[in-house]
């Protein structure tokens, strides 16, 4: 296909013409979310963190200590709330705000 026979789609939030597959691109890059830690550095999943902070975990009646190392975050598409495993606690969400990444 030649580049002159691509439609072009009117994008509202610059007020230009942009061919489809550009504006495609641009949207994908908006809809990814930065996740930064507590010093900020940009999380992504996968990453290790370690707790600045002792925390109450809610329901669990447990306490996470400062300096706990939790593994293989993930991202929940929030920009302050990451997804964590943890053995003994289920379904553990931590504010980004209290890890740095490792």
């Amino acid at each position: 296909m030649a580049a002159d026979d691509e439609d072009y789609v009117y994008d509202e939030d610059s007020g230009e013409w942009l061919p489809a597959s550009e504006l495609a691109v641009r949207q994908a890059a908006a809809d990814t979310i930065a996740v930064r830690d507590a010093v900020g550095n940009l999380l992504a999943d996968g990453d290790q963190v370690t707790l600045i902070k002792d925390l109450e975990v809610k329901g669990a009646g447990k306490t996470l200590k400062q300096g706990t190392l939790i593994k293989s975050i993930r991202l929940t598409g929030d920009p302050q709330e990451i997804d964590c495993k943890y053995p003994g606690i289920k379904g553990l969400v931590l504010r980004a705000e209290f890890v740095r990444k490792r």
